[in-house]
């Protein structure tokens, strides 16, 4: 068919002048046009081939030769209803992949409350805990650092081998009742002996110990001072009692030239810890710096000169691999 024959409408076969004005049959194989006007459909039925996707018009041929207006305004109609339909099942898909693809809802917190008081008594219970434990950090760095000055802690201690001598003032000590017999120096015997009650590690409870001791010896003993020469403690530090220069009252009939160490708390069963033995074997070391003893001194354990179980069975067993121990009397 030539384009001539073409642009002539099918309905009243004159010559199609506009283009605007024609309508060309949907079906492929036909081709055909029509003057708008030949259709026989209204303003609204051509509008709406105009907006609708997928709305097509086809002539009469096509249409079974079907020639009535009221024939093609049916066979319209019915093109619209499938045209609507096919837009209600793609809508019912497009549905169905939408609650496909949202994220599942949350399942209630407590299901035997509403979904919405769950959730206020689970955050209410959060902020708690959190607030309870912010306030025991609180309290926790509050008590360390005024620990010090409220009450000595555990860790109050000398652990990094430096000598700390506290003067008896310094651990709150009494001084001698009468003037003490000086000590010739330097001396060549040092006894370590135990207090034989019990044990410390902070220097406010060591001092306490130092205190009980010195009150043993001047109030019950009538002593005019604590008997020891210096006493250790396991805090790692050394307790002046009756210093280098004077004579002790530690071992009967061998207080003059020998310095008497003891160690606070018992130690039959228990080993003294590291620090309080550090501290005992640099206050000999500076008893030989300072020359009140001498470089070849001997060291004794109580037992071995007077009839003692001190310095206690364990603390005897480390004395006796120093350096300076004596079996010979």
């Amino acid at each position: 068919m030539s384009r001539i024959a073409l642009e002539i409408c099918l309905k009243c076969h004159e010559k199609i002048v506009d283009n605007s004005s024609r309508i060309e049959c949907d079906n492929g194989l036909c081709g055909r046009f029509y003057h708008l006007k030949c259709t026989e459909l209204n303003e609204d039925q051509l509008n709406m081939l105009d907006a609708v996707p997928n709305l097509r018009w086809k002539c009469d041929s096509c249409l079974g030769r079907l020639k009535t207006g009221a024939k093609m305004s049916q066979w319209l109609e019915n093109s619209l209803r499938e045209h609507e339909k096919r837009l209600e099942i793609l809508e019912q898909g497009l549905q169905k992949r939408s609650k496909l693809n949202d994220p599942p809802q949350t399942p209630p917190i407590c299901p035997f409350l509403p979904n919405t008081i769950g959730r206020k008594a689970v955050t209410i219970t959060v902020l708690f805990v959190l607030f309870t434990t912010l306030l025991g950090i609180v309290l926790a760095t509050t008590t360390n650092l005024f620990g010090k000055t409220l009450n000595q802690s555990d860790l109050d201690v000398v652990d990094n081998s430096t000598l700390v001598i506290l003067k008896v003032a310094q651990w709150g000590g009494r001084p001698a009742k009468n003037k003490l017999a000086e000590q010739a120096l330097p001396v060549n015997r040092v006894v370590i002996s135990h207090t034989a009650a019990e044990g410390c590690e902070s220097r406010e409870v060591c001092s306490a110990r130092a205190k009980v001791v010195q009150s043993f010896h001047m109030d019950s003993w009538d002593w005019d001072h604590v008997g020891y020469n210096f006493l250790v403690g396991g805090d790692g530090r050394v307790y002046e009692g009756r210093g280098w220069n004077y004579v002790g009252a530690h071992t009967k009939g061998y207080n003059k030239g020998t310095i008497g160490i003891s160690f606070i708390g018992t130690f039959t069963r228990t080993r003294p810890n590291e620090r309080q033995l550090k501290a005992c074997q640099l206050l000999l070391d500076e008893g030989v710096r300072l020359k009140k003893l001498t470089s070849e001194y001997r060291l004794y354990g109580h037992r071995q000169l007077s009839a003692t179980e001190s310095p206690g069975e364990e603390l005897y067993k480390i004395i006796q691999t120093w350096p300076h121990w004596s079996h010979e009397i």
